[in-house]
């Protein structure tokens, strides 16, 4: 199957429930084919007269949707995920198309997003609040969970809508409205989303979808006094920019910024499911996931048989257009990512590492790499130090509990973690040991509606997901009754 533009979507703005087209003065830029280069179509930015409408339309929306009823607004967000799924595959088509990934995983994450909508759908009917016992019978204090106010959201190119259900599914279930800024790179797929939840019933300036070149619309919703609640996923540095400007209105955040996730595989591990799992899941959406297993450290027991075993994995990977039926692996996303691979296994080999299979660009056209083993790496080598986001994996040898854990908890980044192994000593020591902020023991299932998800130390902070996820946007009041 080969991809075309006109298999595309109308790109568009949402602003107080109107789309908005290309025209009227607006720039317009270009959203590219990862695996062809060609262009699909041309993407409206919002001007600063768009962003202050959707403002002032958030602000009025807000007054209404959070005194909505939550059985109301659950109804409204369980059929825009029923519209999702009767729309899945076109959906899929145009996430693959701008983003690369096979369709398989584009249908998953569309999936992924769906159960996000019902999980909050259904959540957000049990916010409760609680009776606390008073020192005075005459006394009563009630605590309740309030919306916030209306929420800014800023999401990435890798997850195009997955990353933005979380945001806006947990925002609206909670009474909030918010204004989703995502990726110009993949913007087709959240303008579906909106469409969904539009078509749903959902009332005019309750969620709004904006574009244009990030600092600036950043800068001009997070500065607006009318904006409570900033929610950000991305590159540490960036979010450190949005925290500051965050403070100078006391707003509230959540940050889900870069990881590095450590891989440890002890010598007692299953090695026949490690090894495939692994392998199957550093390779998914080609590395570009920021819980992908990043640095491996394999006891020395079983490394060489390892590297060697994972090395024929990766060179069987079936690495094409996502939309072609058989492809395992689709181009990166970007030229950057690619520039970004060709920098860390450059670092590797001037510094004495081995690539043991791929590395290399493929083709004339697209974004197309070969996924890379890399072994015999020092520990000042970009691959263990940096986060690649890019199928290029590092294999390292370790002897002793305690040296893995030190050198897993050696970078600042604390989003995800995986050990295997079948001491149960050890998992405890993983459980306790490991900062991060989600742990997967001979699992890789750290991403789940119900769970909470999220970081520590330069990882962010706050979860999306589960209970927590909601709490993210309330304000917590106590009345005092005498």
């Amino acid at each position: 199957m080969s991809n075309t533009r006109e298999d595309y979507c109308t790109l568009s703005l949402f602003i107080d429930g109107r789309e908005i087209v290309e025209g009227d003065g607006r720039v317009a830029e270009p959203v590219v084919d990862p695996a062809s280069d060609r262009v699909l179509g041309n993407l409206p930015h919002a001007t600063a007269a768009d962003l202050d409408e959707a403002i002032a339309a958030s602000l009025r929306a807000f007054a209404g949707w959070s005194r909505t009823p939550a059985i109301e607004r659950s109804a409204i967000l369980r059929r825009a995920a029923a519209l999702l799924c009767e729309r899945i595959e076109r959906i899929a088509g145009i996430l693959t198309l701008e983003q690369g990934k096979p369709v398989a995983e584009s249908k998953g994450e569309i999936q992924h997003a769906i159960e996000l909508f019902e999980w909050y759908a259904e959540e957000g009917r049990r916010a409760y609040g609680r009776i606390v016992p008073s020192r005075n019978e005459d006394v009563m204090h009630l605590v309740m969970q309030e919306p916030l106010g209306p929420c800014a959201a800023f999401t990435p190119w890798n997850f195009p809508m997955l990353t933005p259900a979380r945001k806006v599914a947990g925002a609206l279930a909670a009474g909030c409205t918010v204004i989703l800024k995502p990726s110009e790179e993949t913007p087709g797929t959240a303008v579906e989303m909106f469409r969904a939840l539009h078509d749903a019933g959902l009332p005019e300036g309750c969620a709004q979808l904006v574009f244009g070149v990030p600092a600036d619309v950043s800068a001009h919703l997070i500065a607006a006094p009318e904006i409570r609640k900033v929610s950000f996923t991305g590159s540490t540095p960036v979010g450190i920019h949005l925290m500051k400007l965050a403070a100078d209105g006391v707003k509230r955040t959540t940050m889900e910024l870069g990881g590095n996730a450590p891989v440890i595989v002890f010598d007692d591990a299953d090695y026949d499911s490690t090894l495939a799992g692994l392998a199957a899941t550093k390779l998914r959406n080609a590395g570009q996931v920021c819980i992908s297993p990043g640095r491996f450290f394999v006891h020395d027991r079983v490394y060489d048989r390892f590297v060697k075993d994972l090395a024929k994995r990766f060179e069987a990977a079936v690495v094409g257009n996502g939309l072609d039926v058989g492809t395992t692996m689709g181009p990166l996303a970007n030229i950057r990512r690619v520039e970004a691979m060709e920098r860390f296994i450059s670092d590797a080999e001037t510094g004495g590492g081995k690539v043991l299979t791929g590395g290399n660009r493929i083709g004339n056209a697209g974004n197309f790499v070969a996924p890379a083993v890399v072994t015999d790496l020092s520990d000042k080598a970009l691959l263990l130090r940096e986060e690649a986001f890019c199928p290029a994996v590092p294999v390292v040898r370790f002897g002793s509990d305690e040296e893995v854990f030190a050198r897993a908890n050696s970078v600042e980044a604390g989003l995800a973690g995986y050990v295997f192994t079948r001491s149960q000593k050890r998992i405890r020591n993983a459980s306790r040991d490991l900062k991060v902020g989600m742990v997967g023991i001979n699992s890789f299932a750290v991403s789940t509606p119900e769970t909470p998800f999220g970081g520590t130390k330069a990882s962010g902070f706050g979860s999306e997901g589960g209970i927590e996820g909601l709490q993210a946007y309330f304000d917590t009041k106590l009345v005092t009754i005498a």
